[in-house]
């Protein structure tokens, strides 16, 4: 039995190579600490590596294959987590479905990538009665919470977990869980919230995970005595990594399911929290929210993944607790995370998104695959230990994001083996000191008047009124320009500012041809995907027709 790197003296030292393994290493080395909360309940990490080898040894004894898949459509609950590194440590393909997705939906992920077995509850079992009929794959449903007679074939959590119970929770030990994988083998299956069309499948390895706590880790300064605030949906490769992080520092997660922003910030409030990660639009909302002076006692730092946080909400909060650490990062779920902004640069250059975390490199490419020069916007292409496998069944579009580097670009000619990086989709530009700056995706770039405009860079400004809580900047059809841009905006309660005067701010702070045609006021908050994120592709549906000419 593999016990680990051997050192002098017969002593062994545990390591993390799979993903299951940052439970198994936290509980060697501090078992009795606190791993997982929610509902203010806990479990230390002895309890959940025991709980994750018994998971692993029951959906073998189910007769899973090695590598099949496992979707998880649950809440934030222990059971959820469980289930996660469970299936890893089964030797399995966990498929994490993000709650708030419709049957339909759910239907496509499963019948997708041939889930063999669904963890749910069996509430949502009876919203997925119809869709789960065209899933011929699936063979295994357990029911999380209590039986219910409306699906008597179903197995219980209690029925899976009964009997596989092992004396120690030895997640290193291949022989007491299931089939053997390597870190180079897939892990996990990540879908995109499908903004463009279906959602796609990012298929992520132990290696890449591992790999990815680790470094994010490092540069967060993550350590035991942390409590991190699991907010963001652990469907989202951002929100999953609040867990690996966590668990690769022997921290304890909390997990936490909101309705309302406030409730996200009465639990950042709580004296036992001292880490808070949230994307750009979550951190929007909870700027406008009053904040008692106290928070900035207890929470150490705040972090923001994603999409760019606008310099007006990042100024707002660093307003809110002063002497919290902010940290700016961004990623993709092709790559986990590409890049952070070290805190000392936050003053000097807070629109900026940093450069490479550790144990990557990041690069700005032409379209020809040439490197950009200094302030010249390209292609943010990253690569490294971090860049997943491709997306599930799905050659075309795994062939246009995943290509080999071009000659010059971080490998020696003499390689006879290409190198795989992922080619971002999103548009950068590198100062002259090697900071770089966040333009635009690439298929949100709006083109008018012979211009490439940066929707982002428009919404700042309208940000920068301080009379805007939300808003959405998106291309328009055109009859003479191409495409306007048009601006939907959410205002803040307390303002009186006017369309009018909205429109006249923008004119004063930017050219001519990047001054929204239209602006918009909304009085409910603007519409979401399934990663909390603003939909921008919905609005600009919405106004597809705008500027059409009626008919005769």
């Amino acid at each position: 039995m593999d016990r680990g790197i051997l050192l002098s003296g017969g002593r062994s030292l545990k390591s993390s190579f799979l993903i299951h393994h940052l439970i198994g290493l936290s509980a060697f080395k501090k078992p009795t600490n606190p791993a997982l909360t929610a509902e203010g309940k806990s479990m230390t990490y002895n309890d959940m590596g025991r709980r994750v080898a018994a998971f692993a040894r029951g959906s073998i004894k189910l007769g899973l294959g090695r590598q099949e898949r496992v979707g998880i459509y649950l809440e934030k609950r222990p059971e959820t987590v469980i289930s996660f590194f469970g299936a890893a440590a089964a030797g399995l393909t966990f498929v994490p479905i993000n709650p708030l997705l419709k049957p339909d939906q759910v239907g496509h992920i499963l019948r997708d990538c041939s889930v063999r077995m669904l963890i749910t509850s069996a509430e949502r079992q009876a919203l997925l009665s119809n869709a789960l009929q065209g899933c011929p794959d699936l063979r295994h449903t357990v029911l999380v919470g209590e039986p219910s007679p409306l699906f008597p074939a179903a197995l219980t959590w209690a029925g899976l977990m009964e009997g596989s119970s092992v004396g120690e929770a030895d997640l290193f030990d291949e022989t007491l869980l299931g089939h053997r994988v390597i870190d180079t083998d897939m892990a996990a299956i990540f879908y995109t919230s499908g903004s463009t069309g279906k959602p796609k499948g990012v298929v992520l390895s132990h290696r890449n995970m591992v790999a990815g706590a680790k470094s994010v880790a490092a540069y967060l300064g993550n350590h035991s005595g942390d409590t991190l605030l699991a907010a963001l949906p652990l469907s989202f490769d951002a929100g999953f990594s609040q867990l690996t992080t966590g668990f690769h520092s022997g921290a304890r997660v909390v997990l936490l399911n909101y309705l309302l922003p406030r409730d996200v910030l009465n639990a950042v409030v709580s004296p036992q929290g001292h880490w808070a990660d949230g994307g750009s639009s979550l951190w929007i909302q909870l700027s406008s929210l009053p904040w008692p002076s106290s928070v900035t006692e207890h929470l150490r730092y705040f972090a923001n993944t994603g999409g760019r946080m606008p310099l007006e909400t990042l100024k707002t909060l660093r307003a809110h607790f002063p002497r919290t650490t902010p940290f700016l990062m961004y990623g993709l779920t092709e790559a986990f995370r590409s890049t952070f902004l070290p805190p000392e640069e936050v003053d000097r250059r807070p629109d900026s998104i940093g450069r490479a975390i550790p144990n990557a490199e990041i690069w700005v490419l032409r379209e020809d695959g040439t490197p950009c020069g200094p302030n010249e916007p390209g292609e943010l292409v990253h690569r490294g230990a971090l860049v997943a496998m491709g997306y599930w069944n799905d050659p075309e579009k795994t062939a246009e994001r995943f290509r080999p580097l071009p000659p010059g670009a971080g490998r020696e000619a003499g390689l006879p083996l290409s190198e795989i990086a992922v080619f971002s989709g999103d548009t950068v530009r590198r100062d002259e000191e090697g900071f770089l700056y966040f333009v635009g995706r690439r298929d949100e770039m709006i083109k008018t008047s012979g211009y490439r405009v940066s929707p982002t860079e428009i919404e700042e400004v309208l940000y920068d009124t301080q009379a805007v809580g939300e808003a959405a900047v998106f291309g328009v059809a055109h009859p003479t320009l191409g495409q306007a841009a048009v601006a939907v905006v959410k205002r803040r309660p307390e303002s009186s500012m006017s369309e009018a005067g909205m429109m006249d701010f923008c004119r004063e702070r930017l050219p001519a041809f990047m001054v929204p045609a239209q602006i918009h006021f909304r009085d409910a908050s603007l519409p979401r995907n399934p990663n909390g994120k603003i939909d921008r592709k919905s609005l600009s549906l919405e106004f597809s027709d705008l500027f059409q000419k009626p008919g005769p």
